[in-house]
């Protein structure tokens, strides 16, 4: 049986092959790759460039992770805190119950050029408890009740690294505070007070916990404080406005306290007879009383002559100065840094004038 052959047939019109250029011998083929393997190729190159990114990702991200960490232990992280999740009830705060005059100042403040120091506060559980910045707290609050403004609703606030006791979250508003001008003795010996108190506080003594809250304070100021909250633990709740006792006072009436052991129940019973009293008021009885070895009349009056070559002696704030009197039998001396010859003399008699008015009243 003979075999066909099967030519190639060119029909008129077609186009003539193109003949594979020939492989020098010795050489191989280059490789053809089908659609498919590009496909993988070009999958496999992308996943490497994105397992490449998500490293360098991750990298960044712990490196961040880990500058937070540190920013946050030293208390320097800053975040908006929305005021309703902000409590300052769980340390006793060294404020009058008063409201501040010059918190007006500061909300006026706020308003043209926003809070330049945020508040402190430290976080506890779904909430934060305020550490520092009671003024600029309550003039946030103030200013979001007034202009219903929402930018009044979030406060500035620096978050203190959790877990700090008790003893640190006072200290670290005492020290703020230890530089203002108007803090008084009283404000610090019932903070002094309240931190014994605390079940949370390490301190056994009134004298341990002003040695610990007040580490900052020289010896002496240290001693006034103890005074100070020695007297206000022997009058309780008779005094009205203690935040406006000057430390001279104070210091005079805890002496009498000490010396006389019927002085604190007279005390109590001069302050009771006037519950009404303002500042001013509190402020005149307790000078009274603390010169004064009798009680003052129930109702004020004149006070029983004093015996013979008895003293008074009074400091009485004057601007930023302070003026020291001494008032004995027929002698009254003032002295106060100023040149009081330079005044004119029917000022000064006018002036000396309204003084004995006003003693006659």
């Amino acid at each position: 049986m003979s075999k066909r052959r099967i030519f190639d047939i060119g029909f008129p019109g077609d186009t003539p092959p193109v003949a594979e250029p020939a492989v020098p011998a010795g050489t191989e083929a280059p490789s053809r790759r089908g659609p498919m393997a590009s496909a993988i190729s070009e999958n496999a190159e992308a996943l490497r460039e994105r397992a490449e990114l998500e490293a360098r990702i991750r990298q960044e991200n712990d490196s961040l992770a880990h500058e937070f960490v540190r920013l946050r232990q030293l208390g320097l992280v800053v975040d908006l805190i929305p005021l309703d999740r902000i409590r300052a009830d769980e340390i006793t705060r060294d404020r009058s119950s008063e409201r501040d005059e010059e918190l007006d100042e500061l909300k006026e403040s706020i308003r043209e050029i926003g809070l330049s120091n945020p508040i402190r506060v430290v976080q506890r559980g779904e909430g934060y408890e305020l550490v520092q910045g009671f003024r600029r707290l309550t003039a946030y609050r103030e200013l979001l009740v007034e202009t219903g403004d929402s930018a009044y609703a979030a406060i500035p606030a620096g978050l203190v690294p959790p877990g700090e006791g008790i003893e640190l979250l006072y200290r670290r508003m005492v020290d703020e505070n230890l530089v203002r001008r108007d803090i008084s003795f009283a404000e610090m010996a019932e903070l002094a007070r309240a931190y014994v108190r605390d079940p949370e506080c390490p301190a056994r003594s009134l004298d341990e916990a002003i040695k610990t809250l007040f580490a900052s304070a020289n010896r002496q100021k240290r001693i006034y404080i103890r005074n100070f909250a020695m007297l206000l633990d022997a009058l309780g709740e008779e005094l009205a406005h203690a935040p406006a006792m000057p430390r001279a006072l104070g210091l005079a009436l805890w002496k009498r306290v000490e010396k006389e052991p019927g002085f604190v129940n007279r005390l109590a019973r001069r302050l009771r007879a006037e519950p009404d009293r303002d500042a001013e008021r509190e402020l005149a009885l307790l000078r009274i009383l603390a010169d004064t070895p009798e009680a003052a009349p129930p109702t004020g009056g004149e006070v029983k002559p004093r015996k013979p070559g008895a003293k008074t002696t009074l400091r009485v704030a004057h601007g930023a100065q302070i003026a020291q009197c001494t008032a004995s039998d027929g002698r009254v001396e003032l002295r106060l840094p100023r040149d009081f010859s330079a005044i004119d003399r029917l000022r000064l008699e006018k002036a000396v004038a309204a003084f004995f008015a006003a003693l006659d009243q």
